[in-house]
Parts: structure tokens; sequence; C-alpha cells
């Protein structure tokens, strides 16, 4: 519901017939034709607009031409859609492509160090899981990665599975993935919100799910996919350096202080707030000489 109000302001100088009136309407979206009509009877009473004999051709020029650029603005969304499911697509497809093929030797072997990795998970004192290459995490029935500004989640599927057989259900915080008939494979609250307008799903190659996420908050990176799984250490996540100068400046300064934070807490130093609070602390002992700090206690 939205009240439209429009008040009229005193003017002495404006003679009678320019004073503006004042108009007052309750808009209800369920009924925008009553709306309509409580402001063609005002009009009428108020003005000489209906005395018109091209009123309505005049009124249905205005209506064609609202149509008209509500129109276009909903053209131009399904269009950057549509372009940026495209652009998801070539930038899955190119990374597969980028990977050479294997033989059977090659794939044995991958085989079993990928076991082998299985059976030897690093993890730290709290339970935490080393983030994969992609920062985030590969578990049994899928695999999940991720950058500030999204995460991309891949589901294997039976080859030859149809698209129409996905159920792929994206919420602002929660997500389905899995096939008709059968027990989702992901069915969890994710670790933040993301963009529901942005995220995307598609089927690669008959035998993989791929879901595009779009986080809302692009300024932090999720310790999880969904809860219930295992958590990764953020402080060993590396971000591509590579891409950084797709940032605007404040973005970037953000990301790299960061980065810095994460490698001085590995190495048991401090932060850069916490460096800039002992700088302050520094500053105020020498332009203070006559207090004595060494009975102080410092957090």
């Amino acid at each position: 519901m939205a009240i439209l109000s429009d008040f009229e302001e005193e003017d002495t100088t404006k003679t009678s017939s320019s004073t503006e009136k004042q108009f007052n309407a309750v808009f209800y979206p369920s009924n925008p034709l009553g709306f309509l009509e409580v402001v063609f009877e005002f009009v009428a009473k108020e003005s000489d607009l209906f005395k018109s004999d091209t009123l309505i051709n005049d009124v249905n020029a205005v209506v064609r031409m609202v149509k008209s650029k509500v129109e276009t603005e909903e053209k131009k969304r399904k269009e950057t859609k549509i372009a940026q499911v495209e652009k998801f697509e070539k930038k899955t497809k190119a990374a597969e492509a980028s990977t050479p093929p294997k033989n059977e030797e090659e794939v044995k072997e991958v085989s079993r160090e990928e076991k082998e990795k299985e059976t030897k998970v690093e993890t730290d004192d709290k339970g935490r899981q080393a983030p994969n290459k992609g920062n985030g995490l590969d578990l049994d029935n899928y695999s999940w990665v991720q950058s500030l500004q999204e995460v991309t989640v891949s589901v294997p599927v039976p080859p030859g599975t149809k698209s129409r057989f996905i159920v792929c259900e994206t919420k602002k915080n929660h997500l389905k993935v899995g096939l008709k008939g059968q027990p989702p494979i992901i069915d969890g609250d994710l670790y933040e919100t993301v963009k529901v307008d942005d995220c995307f799903w598609s089927l690669e190659d008959q035998k993989s799910i791929s879901i595009l996420l779009t986080k809302h908050n692009q300024m932090e990176w999720w310790k999880y996919l969904v809860k219930g799984e295992p958590e990764i250490d953020t402080q060993k996540v590396e971000p591509e350096n590579s891409k950084l100068s797709d940032l605007d400046p404040e973005t970037r300064s953000t990301v790299e202080k960061m980065m810095f934070d994460q490698r001085q807490k590995q190495m048991g130093l401090p932060t850069s707030d916490e460096m800039q609070k002992q700088d302050i602390l520094k500053k105020f002992m020498a332009e203070h000489p006559e207090m004595d700090f060494s009975r102080a206690k410092i957090n």
C-alpha cells in the first residue's frame, strides 16, 4: 500500500487560478484501476481536461508511453540475465576445455592419489579443514569453490541425465539440489545470504550440475556451503591476485588488508588493526614521558 500526497504551497504572488490543489489517495496494488478512477475524478473536478475533444487520445498516448517504458526496462533486465547465464556457461566450458584428457593409467593414478587424500584430511585443532585449490571443499557427493563475489558448486549426476530431471531450488539463504524422485544431494541453509536473481545453474555434458551463487556480502569468505558440513580454515584461503586489478580501489584495499591480516595471523604476528593500536600507544607514551606505563596491561 502506498500513500500519494501533494500539499499546496502558499504563494501570495500567484493568482487563485494557479493555486496548487491538494490530492490525497491510497494506492492498493491489488486494485490499481480503482486508484486511477480516483485520480481521474479528481482531475475532472479540478481541471478542464475532460472537456477536451482529444481527451481519449491524450490519455491513450500517456498509457502507451508508460507501457513502452516498462516493456523496455523488462527487456533489458531479461537480456542482462541471459547474458550472465551465457557468460557463466562459457566460463565453465572453458575451464573444462583447458583440462587435458587423461589416459587410463593417469586416471588410475589420480584415483589412487584422491583416495590417499581422503584418508589424510588436514584439519586444525578446531576440526576445520584446509580449503581445496578453489578455496572451498571437496565432499563425497559434491564440491564447491569460491571467490569473494561468488560460490560455484559442482554436483556429479549419472551420465545421460536430462535437465528436466534436475531439482535446483535457490532461496535467499537455502539451497536444494538433487534429482526428481530421489533424496536431495544438497538441502540446507547457506553460510550467508545470496542474491537470488543473480544465481544460475546449468547441466554440463549431462553428467554434472554447476550452480553459481552470487554472495550478498562480497567481503567475506564462506566457512562452509550449507550448515552441517565440515568447516574450512578461512585463514588458509588463497585469493587470486590476478583478479585484484578488476576491483575498484576501495574494494581492492579491503581485500589486500584481509590477505595481509590472514598472513599475519598464520605467522602469529599482529594484524593491521593491532599494529595501528600499538603505534597510537607508542605515540601517546612518547608524548607523556612523565607517566609510568610499566604496570599497564594492554589488550
